[in-house]
């Protein structure tokens, strides 16, 4: 037998050889385009990048097989920060990045002193995905390919942000952005090397006095509740400084004085001192002008915003256990001379009415939860969960000022603008997480003034996306909602940087655009650079202009071609290619694309293109897992892509990933799972193999009546599965439902030599062509077929071999083989004999009765014995029927919907006749002779009197 490499091997040539997946347009075909995320290649393809890709293959195939003329082009991302930051630490000796490199990603020696280069890595890594793609299966069009530093690509991206820019979607203002203090640039999500997807928040900053001339800013989101205040938390341990912030006196922790220089503020640092200088000082609120203590707060943060804490104990859960803690035990004042009766006389004060609480909701929800201290982590649950419902249903109180009988969402931004106009309120932005750079520096917020750029808070621009979004199919749909909620936050996007690899920004010299904002439009480059590349047109060719007229339809051709020597008819063909392969059929990504990449498409289509070529359909998929926890490389939790096909085969590795999950969960590779996977394809190859070889016996009983009707439900479902890219459903279906079928009818035959079940394996075959398409290329060549399976013509549902009572039949036989195993297991009988009684004819005639109630949903016991009595054949049944009518009502109400729809279409199956065909197969089943009667016969063998039990679709058993 081949191994999987060497079947692998010999298929892939002969695609390549055949150009099988090189799509041109076809006039008289419908195209499907299809695509995935060009991967970044500071690293190997892994197991993570295998499973999304493989939806899109199998995506791929499927519609290829239905005789669509699918396109699935590849490019490579060299944009951005992270090629350079991993090449400086292999320059930089970084033992620890280059072992991993070394052992995980399998570069050989030679290599890895090479990737100082950064350039070069990115080459060495690109050649390696590229193999390994054209390994694993996926049917790409590889004449397309490009990585984002070619000249010709970063043209077309010069094309699409001159057109932004035009359209005001491209601005220059002042915004907060993550940024490097050490690359002095922007750090995007993916130029990060902790913290993706973490943005800066605003805080307001409450300017409490601690005297005339110094102010005490406490960051908060909540600026409502200083009318609550009781007191102030700072950290004794921490360091704090007394500075010059704009020319007020703050007092503040060290971190946040050097974030407020990066957030446009004038800081002159005075002093250093340890926070537990300001414990049992008194500080007075701007707003009520009283005066409130301040305590020793060992939870708070020094890094987190001001590390000036204000203390709302009614309203947050986090202030009242820290209270709680220092009220129960006072001791820990005595080292800062604080009197523990000043804790003591603190009470929360009430400031919000919340619909399901009290005056003091922090309190009851503490106690609720059963929260111990402030370090419990329940801490926080409680904290979201109060402020959630304080903000969306909460109203101030009388105590709260002109702010009073009015709820927290309405008055909140008025309530910081009055602030600041009056001088109490302030503000800074901070991060939530901690986020570092691809070169390992901890990032800060900067508010950057004269930056670029793209103005997702445009209302019109929002509509536009929202607009495009509704006109799409999102698998699964319940992300859609997720992708709006996305459009409604984003907000300005800084979309250039000055260092890593990428665009230079047309007008903005010595700016690169950033690694999320090159990759928004380029599925339309992918329909052109064949073009590019077999013509050899250079970059300097391709103009706005050039562009302007292949994307957009603007311009003249002969004008057009003179200017850029590009010759007529080739322009012609770009621009036809372009419009025969747009709009976008299908992209699908994992979850984590979804705010940023996925909905920064959506955006630039809306923005670039009218409706009718924005993307139709787009997939999100979950997060990859090993072996139950998350994927991280430095950590060993890794597989590469070459690493899984090399030990298990690209089928088996296919398979095994697709088997995971299916819609945003997220699947976990086990390595038991694809070594089992990887044994049932090296079973399958010479099961089905042996079935294709048989002799093909050319009868048509029941049974082959019931595998072709079996079969067509397996094509729907198939189909049905991959139509709304629900591949786990589809290769459940596909592998083991239909082996299943296939196993059931030998074992009922006896025999595997059925001309209907060799056609059955070839539609086996192609069902599970999309999934496995080495193995089913290996078993089609041995099927007496012609050419490739991967364009065979895809099975079709045929209404005409559905046949429900072939079908019924079988399924008779399966309930009676587990009624009679469940009394086996029950009475741990060594069976010698097994009788069968069949239901009487009158019974038959009481189940359609109960039947056709069923399907009036009149299934009361009533209305039923008024049917039967209504009947003369059941008048003399009456009190026996009044009997068996409750049991059969039971028993009905386990079957599914189909299944009794299915027995309203014909009459009383001849149970008797279908023991009997089927005796042989009981005989081998039960390993014990097996008789059959009618609970009517007069000579049947009864000596325990069971015939009398015997219901329609349920015989009555005897076991010796």
């Amino acid at each position: 037998m081949s191994s999987h490499k060497q079947i692998e091997d010999k298929w892939r040539s002969r695609w390549e050889a055949a150009r099988v997946f090189e799509a041109d347009p076809d006039p008289k075909r419908e195209k499907v385009f299809v695509t995935f995320p060009y991967p970044y290649m500071n690293g190997p393809l892994h197991v993570g990048h295998a499973f999304t890709a493989s939806r899109v293959d199998v995506y791929a195939r499927f519609r290829r097989m239905q005789g669509y003329n699918v396109l699935w082009p590849w490019g490579w991302h060299w944009t951005g920060q992270p090629l350079l930051g991993a090449s400086q630490r292999v320059a930089k000796g970084d033992e620890a990045f280059i072992r991993v490199l070394r052992e995980v990603d399998g570069v050989p020696e030679e290599e890895l002193r090479k990737f100082v280069d950064p350039l070069y890595m990115a080459q060495y890594y690109t050649n390696e995905g590229r193999q390994i793609a054209r390994r694993i299966g996926f049917s790409v069009d590889w004449r397309r390919e490009f990585t984002t530093v070619w000249p010709t690509y970063q043209k077309f991206i010069e094309w699409q942000y001159a057109n932004l820019r035009e359209k005001g979607y491209v601005t220059k203002g002042t915004h907060p952005v993550v940024w490097c203090p050490k690359d002095k640039s922007p750090t995007g999500d993916h130029d990060r090397q902790v913290g993706e997807g973490v943005t800066p928040e605003d805080y307001t900053l409450i300017k409490y006095k601690l005297d005339e001339r110094t102010f005490l800013p406490a960051a908060t989101f909540r600026p409502e509740t200083i009318f609550g205040v009781t007191n102030m938390w700072i950290n004794p341990d921490a360091e704090y400084v007394e500075a010059s912030v704009n020319g007020e006196n703050w007092i503040i922790s060290k971190e946040a004085a050097e974030k407020l220089k990066e957030q446009e503020r004038a800081i002159e640092v005075k002093r250093a001192f340890k926070g537990r200088e300001l414990i049992g000082k008194t500080f007075e609120n701007p707003v009520t002008h009283k005066r409130f203590p301040i305590l020793p707060g060992w939870f708070v943060d020094s890094k987190t915003a001001t590390g000036v804490v204000y203390s709302v104990p009614a309203h947050a859960p986090f202030d009242w256990l820290a209270l709680r803690d220092l009220q129960r035990n006072p001791a820990a004042l005595k080292e800062f001379g604080v009197d523990a009766e000043v804790v003591l006389a603190i009470k929360p004060i009430s400031l919000i009415k919340v619909e399901g609480y009290g005056d003091f909701p922090a309190v009851e929800i503490v106690e609720q939860m059963g929260i111990k201290d402030q370090h419990d982590p329940k801490a926080d649950e409680a904290t979201k969960v109060l402020y959630k419902k304080e903000f969306h249903g909460g109203v101030l109180k009388d105590n709260c000022g002109d702010y009073s009988g009015k709820t927290v969402r309405e008055v909140k931004d008025a309530l910081i603008r009055d602030f600041k106009s009056i001088g109490v309120a302030d503000s800074m932005y901070d991060l939530p997480e901690p986020v570092s750079c691809r070169c390992m520096t901890p990032c800060v917020v900067k508010v950057l003034s004269d930056q670029w750029f793209l103005n997702y808070s445009d209302a019109a621009w929002k509509a536009q996306a929202k607009a495009a979004v509704a006109q799409m199919h999102i698998y699964p749909e319940t992300a859609k909602p997720w992708f709006v909620t996305v459009i409604d936050w984003l907000k300005e996007w800084a979309c250039a940087r000055t260092t890593g690899f990428g665009t230079p920004l047309p007008w903005g010299k010595g700016w690169i655009i950033e690694t999320l904002s090159d990759s928004t439009l380029y599925m339309a480059f992918y329909t052109v650079n064949k073009h590019i590349r077999q013509n050899d047109i250079k970059p300097e060719s391709l103009t706005r202009e050039v562009f302007d007229y292949i994307f957009l339809g603007k311009g003249d051709r002969s004008e057009l071609s003179k200017v850029s020597s590009i010759n007529i008819e080739l322009l012609n063909a770009m621009r036809e290619e372009f419009l025969y392969w747009y709009p976008l059929d299908l992209r699908n990504s994992a979850k984590e694309l979804v705010p940023n990449h996925l909905t920064f498409c959506i955006f630039h289509h809306a923005a670039m293109f009218p409706p009718e070529l924005w993307p139709r359909a787009m997939g999100v998929n979950g997060m990859l897992m090993i072996e139950g926890k998350q994927m991280h490389k430095s950590k060993g939790n890794f597989i590469t892509m070459k690493g899984a096909v090399d030990k298990y085969g690209a089928d088996a590795t296919r398979c095994a990933l697709l088997l995971g999950a299916e819609g945003m969960d997220d699947p976990d590779w086990r390595a038991e799972n694809v070594a089992d996977i990887r044994g049932k394809f090296e079973g399958l190859l010479g099961f089905a193999g042996g079935i294709l070889a048989a002799h093909k016996d050319p009868k048509v009983t029941s049974l082959e009546r019931w595998l072709e009707s079996r079969l067509q439900r397996r094509i729907s479902e198939v189909t049905v599965g991959l139509e709304e890219l629900k591949t786990r459903t589809a290769l459940q279906a596909a592998l083991f439902d239909t082996w299943n079928d296939i196993r059931y009818y030998i074992q009922r035959c006896g025999k595997a030599d059925s001309a209907t079940l060799n056609q059955a394996v070839k539609v086996w075959l192609k069902l599970l062509a999309p999934f496995a398409p080495y193995l089913c290329e290996e078993l089609w060549s041995q099927s007496g077929e012609s050419g490739f399976i991967s364009v065979a013509a895809w099975p079709k549902l045929d209404g005409t071999k559905v046949d429900v009572e072939a079908e019924e039949r079988e399924n008779f036989i399966a309930d009676i083989i587990e009624d009679t195993l469940n009394i086996l297991r029950a009475t741990k009988i060594s069976p010698k004999r097994v009788c069968f009684y069949t239901a009487a004819p009158w019974k038959w005639l009481v189940y359609q009765k109960v039947l056709e109630k069923a399907a009036l949903a009149e299934t009361k016991m009533n209305e039923v014995m008024k049917a039967i009595a209504a009947d003369p054949a059941l008048k003399p049944h009456m009190k026996e029927a009044a009997g068996l009518v409750p049991r059969v009502m039971k028993t009905l109400t386990k079957l599914p919907t189909e299944r009794k729809t299915n027995l309203q279409k014909f009459g009383a199956l001849p149970e008797q006749e279908i023991v009997q065909s089927a005796a042989v197969f009981l005989k081998d089943r039960f390993n014990a002779e097996v008789s059959v009667f009618n609970e009517e016969d007069k000579e049947r063998y009864d000596p325990k009197q069971r015939a009398v039990m015997a219901m329609p679709m349920q015989p009555a058993i005897f076991i010796e």
